[in-house]
């Protein structure tokens, strides 16, 4: 069993409401356990500013799935819930991406991990904190010091999930 981070966004019909249903899924998921999940946060659009604020999250999980089955689930969560992309980080009804699977670093044509820009976005790494504080990435960098760049964000926490 791997331990994974899954990243979590919405903007669009009821952002709550499609992390919660993902959630729900994602703890429906073969050969996998869903864990701990983070507060959900209210955050500014990281592309275009004429689109409405997203909630995010970060889920843990345990899986027996590779990578690539896993991305396939994601995919596939995605689009059940009625995926819609317009522009490149534009408004979606749910994103999800893997950020880590274990220790493993990946480089392929489908999947980077850890997740390429991880470290730069206060919308992963302050949730991750928030249910992993003492992690330490395969590059050796520890989460509780990447928090420490994001200390002035201006996220709002929404809620906790009902999800665990």
């Amino acid at each position: 069993m791997k331990q994974v981070y899954i990243a979590l966004g919405s903007n669009l019909a009821t952002p709550v409401k499609q992390l919660e249903n993902a959630l729900h899924t994602l703890g429906q998921l073969p050969h996998s356990q869903l864990m701990r999940v983070s507060h959900f946060y209210q955050s500014k659009p990281l592309g275009p500013q004429d689109q409405p604020d997203y909630v995010n999250a970060v889920a843990c999980l345990t899986t027996a799935l590779s990578p690539l089955a896993l991305l396939d689930e994601l995919q596939r969560i995605e689009q059940e819930q009625g995926r819609i992309r317009l522009r490149r980080w534009g408004e979606r009804t749910l994103d999800l991406d893997i950020l880590l699977y274990g220790d493993d670093i990946i480089q392929s044509e489908r999947l980077t991990i850890p997740h390429y820009d991880m470290q730069n976005r206060e919308f992963v790494i302050v949730p991750l904190y928030d249910i992993a504080p003492n992690l330490i990435l395969p590059d050796g960098k520890k989460i509780v010091d990447l928090v420490q760049g994001f200390s002035n964000h201006e996220m709002k926490i929404r809620q906790k999930s009902t999800a665990l």
